[in-house]
């Protein structure tokens, strides 16, 4: 299986994709990694122990995290992130990972990849950790601002498919995110969507409400874009806060320095729980080939992380398997 990575995409590139492929390429020699991207860079950084099934594809062109997305995608043709959606199109490589510009990572996935067939908006899915560390994936965080019942209905049902065949959970627990746990209770969005996804093969327990999201209170959260991306970056900036309060605390006093020393493993724990790094990144389900996002601050480790979950994702037939269950629809 082939693996092609936008090795010029995120803030700390090319130096970390560089480093994750690497890393990647040593853990699984049943994958090859293509790094695409400036090869004047990236060669004095892959060293002159390169494993066999690593190699590098030029691309002379960089889509920056200020360039407006479709007008990049469009005009920057031999960007490493388009080429490596057209290695995907082309059937040169079975996934692609990018750090990059998430606007231009959708553009290349509509534009380059290309939509599954029987799916009207592609969705941006990435995992947010919980309590029982089971998590649960949340989609769609961001990719589409405005959606109709018949797109809540299609999340759900690749939502489902994915936590079944890249987690291991048999019927995954379906929620569709509200403002109270009655059937009727919401706007006409979710209205309209809970008959549908009541229709569809998943295990559905009816509308979640966002207190409930880091208990478990589900293995798959449907949504929105616009509601999806609000409740995100809610989490991520509460969990950054009580982190920061914390800190503060603990160096206060003396005392407070003591405890923070006893409490230290137990809060690195927290910390790995709510680690972005450790999960590698958010698949775009409901294109035709599979595009993981990776988050723009990634190091080294989560960009390894991202081709582990491409892999398995590649192993378990997933994008396949999407496309068969919609097609059934």
């Amino acid at each position: 299986m082939r693996i092609a990575i936008d090795a010029m995409g995120g803030d700390h590139a090319p130096r970390s994709t560089v480093e994750g492929a690497l890393a990647a390429a040593k853990e699984w020699n049943d994958i090859e990694i293509i790094l695409v991207g400036d090869q004047e860079q990236l060669e004095p950084l892959s060293g002159a122990d390169v494993p066999g099934n690593l190699r590098i594809h030029h691309a002379s062109e960089v889509i920056e995290a200020d360039d407006e997305p479709v007008r990049a995608v469009r005009r920057k043709k031999d960007a490493s992130m388009v080429v490596a959606g057209r290695l995907v199109r082309e059937g040169e490589a079975e996934a692609m990972i990018s750090a990059g510009n998430t606007g231009a990572l959708m553009t290349t996935g509509l534009l380059v990849v290309g939509r599954m067939a029987g799916i009207e908006r592609p969705a941006l899915a990435p995992m947010i950790p919980t309590v029982d560390e089971r998590g649960v994936l949340a989609l769609d965080l961001g990719a589409n601002m405005d959606a109709k019942p018949e797109h809540l209905a299609q999340y759900a049902l690749m939502g489902s498919i994915y936590r079944e065949k890249v987690h291991g959970i048999q019927r995954p627990r379906v929620g569709l995110l509200n403002v109270g746990t009655e059937e009727l209770k919401g706007n006409e969005l979710t209205k309209a969507a809970y008959p549908l996804i009541q229709q569809l093969p998943v295990n559905f327990v009816g509308n979640v409400e966002s207190r409930d999201i880091l208990t478990g209170a589900c293995d798959v959260l449907v949504c929105d874009g616009f509601a999806g991306n609000i409740l995100l970056k809610s989490l991520e900036g509460t969990a950054g806060t009580i982190f920061s309060i914390l800190k503060q605390e603990f160096s206060k006093s003396l005392k407070n320095k003591l405890a923070a020393a006893l409490l230290m493993p137990s809060l690195r724990g927290l910390k790995k729980t709510l680690d972005y790094k450790e999960h590698g990144g958010a698949p775009l389900l409901g294109l035709s080939g599979l595009v993981v996002k990776g988050h723009g601050s990634s190091d080294g480790e989560a960009i390894k992380n991202a081709v582990r979950q491409a892999r398995t994702a590649i192993q378990s037939r997933l994008t396949e398997s999407i496309s068969q269950e919609i097609s059934r629809k």
